[in-house]
């Protein structure tokens, strides 16, 4: 194996660059961005830049120089448009054909839209540098969308001096994912804050000077849509990959042979909890580029991915700190702390085993001996 190409100048494409030269591979290596900045962090868009407490250069994950020492055949502002798995070459578009022996897909996500004009969407460091210049004091923001993204948005705002109508139509957000009761408790955070927190409500549009909910119209001066992210596939349409909700992948990270796929664009069988799964967490990118990496280059002693996943949120003076896969659990339990106080420990049942734990306003260490619970599979009975 003597080319290497990486599509997706991000978190897992730069790890599963490093992992390559750190393990000994020799040969040209090319990494493929869309974007023109390098390699850059996410997670403080919606925090410390979106607040003014960073400047945009901070976000850069590695310096000039170390990014000079890998080596890199490295072609920011390339858009790859199409994948010939039979000739092995990676099709840009300004028609350039990229030849490989090995490739690992890491081209994230783009956010999911509302028809209409003017609203902003959160994914690069554009996207929050321009969102940025428009929340000042007395600015009335609607957002759409109440996950974690649209929840660290709403708090920065507040911050800000903004007005913020926050629309969601779940009846409770995020209780799909942290559960009822956890979500009224996030949720009652905001209200407390000031925001305009609706719930139950379908934006269908946004019009200009506002957003659209049905036969109603709500007035705001911006509009930021953070309903969810599609994964970055088209380009692979018609290539033989499987795609259904990312590239689909084994559990080794592997889409077909010599060709893996990591961060959030890979959806892979982990086999730690059983299921398909396809993660837009930080750290998750970064673990499964350097195991996509390491499979790839070493293909006798490919080792499974099967991470215990990791994220956290800041929303206020709340620091949210989650481990493992809290999606479709059977049962939550607070086990430290009470949700009355916003701060607390919730673990999370599937079956008969733990599989997530989630902290509020609790110190780190808290909830990291959790992680080891999850990892072993720890009976449920055994936590009580």
């Amino acid at each position: 194996m003597n080319r290497i190409v990486i599509v997706g100048a991000s978190a897992a494409g730069l790890a599963a660059a490093e992992t390559l030269r750190r393990e000994g591979f020799g040969g040209s290596l090319t990494l493929i961005g869309e974007e023109i900045e390098p390699p850059y962090d996410r997670p403080p868009l919606s925090k410390q830049i979106l607040a003014s407490t960073w400047d945009a250069e901070r976000l850069a994950l590695r310096t000039l120089d170390q990014l000079t020492a890998l080596r890199l055949d490295l072609r920011l502002g390339a858009r790859a448009i199409g994948l010939d798995q039979k000739e092995r070459t990676i099709r840009l578009a300004d028609g350039t054909d990229v030849p490989y022996d090995g490739l690992i897909v890491a081209t994230g996500v783009r956010p999911r839209r509302l028809p209409g004009p003017g609203a902003h969407v959160l994914r690069t460091v554009r996207d929050a540098l321009d969102l940025r210049k428009s929340l000042r004091p007395g600015t009335r923001l609607a957002i759409v969308g109440a996950g974690f993204l649209g929840a660290e948005c709403a708090a920065v705002a507040r911050g800000l001096g903004c007005e913020v109508v926050l629309l969601e139509p779940a009846p409770v957000p995020l209780a799909h994912a942290v559960g009822e009761q956890i979500g009224q408790v996030l949720s009652q955070a905001h209200r407390d804050h000031g925001v305009d927190l609706r719930t139950g409500v379908t934006v269908t549009g946004v019009t200009g000077t506002g957003v659209q909910l049905g036969h109603e119209s709500l007035a705001a001066d911006e509009v930021l849509v953070a309903i969810g992210s599609a994964p970055n596939t088209e380009w692979l349409l018609g290539s033989g990959l499987e795609i259904d909700d990312g590239v689909v992948c084994d559990e080794y990270s592997a889409a077909a042979p010599d060709v893996y796929a990591a961060g959030d664009v890979a959806r892979w069988h982990n086999p730690l909890f059983g299921v398909a799964m396809r993660i837009e967490h930080r750290t998750n990118a970064a673990e499964q580029g350097l195991a996509a990496a390491r499979n790839l280059l070493n293909p006798q002693a490919r080792k499974p991915f099967a991470p215990v996943p990791y994220f956290w949120s800041d929303q206020y003076d709340l620091k949210i700190h989650a481990y493992g896969y809290l999606r479709g659990h059977d049962e939550v339990e607070v086990v430290e702390g009470s949700l009355a106080d916003r701060r607390f420990l919730a673990a999370y049942r599937k079956g008969d085993r733990v599989v997530g734990a989630l902290a509020v306003g609790m110190p780190p260490k808290a909830i990291r001996p959790w992680r080891q619970a999850i990892a072993l599979s720890t009976p449920w009975k055994d936590i009580r």
